[in-house]
């Protein structure tokens, strides 16, 4: 196979571009989003400007980029972790430690997740809620489609989900990302609740 080969091109991309991923990472940990330059990522990533400019134009698309792709990896994770033969309680709990286990893995990657992305204004908000959305619209899925009715609305998911991401943020900032866990059985023990809400009254006696 040779150099000009389709596949080969793909798969020397995917390698410069992982090589990035993981620059910025380092970069961020090391400055703060809004100290790095582009000099900072290509050093870290032991790559040529060219090759930067050849997969991003500023350091904003390479951040928004790498929170696409490590966000993609930790849902499908989420993903992964479910079993129908299991209850929503048991299902949602499991999956939300998937999740949380595959940001621990990468403490780097997990804070611009939670804290570095904030820093892009409107772009980073907008790449957050659709992260947050995709986990709200999973955990609608997986109960409502297990109660066999809407018993979960999507503002009410919405809400664990912001729930979750403050939690996760405050361990964070408070350098216990060991317990990033306890997060997971605060989400599940808030869902129990707000289904549990929506449980028809029991006929009077």
């Amino acid at each position: 196979m040779n150099a000009s080969d389709p596949l080969t091109q793909a798969t020397e991309a995917s390698e410069h571009q992982q090589r990035l991923f993981d620059g910025m990472a380092r970069a961020v940990a090391a400055k703060g989003y809004g100290a790095i330059t582009i000099a900072d990522i290509v050093r870290e990533a032991g790559v040529s400007r060219r090759t930067f400019y050849e997969h991003f134009t500023t350091k904003a698309d390479c951040l928004i980029a790498l929170y696409a792709s490590a966000s993609r990896n930790a849902l499908n994770a989420l993903r992964s972790s479910l079993d129908p033969n299991r209850t929503w309680q048991t299902q949602v709990e499991v999956a939300m430690v998937a999740y949380l286990n595959c940001l621990e893995n990468n403490p780097l990657v997990m804070r611009t997740l939670f804290v570095e992305i904030l820093g892009l204004g409107a772009p980073g908000l907008a790449a957050r809620r659709r992260v947050n959305q995709e986990i709200a619209d999973f955990m609608c899925k997986v109960i409502n489609a297990s109660e066999g009715r809407d018993v979960l609305a999507p503002d009410m998911a919405m809400a664990v989900v912001g729930g979750v991401n403050e939690l996760a943020l405050q361990l964070i900032e408070q350098d216990r990302v060991q317990d990033l866990q306890l997060v997971a059985a605060t989400a599940g023990a808030l869902l129990r609740a707000v289904v549990g809400a929506k449980a028809p009254l029991a006929p009077p006696q």
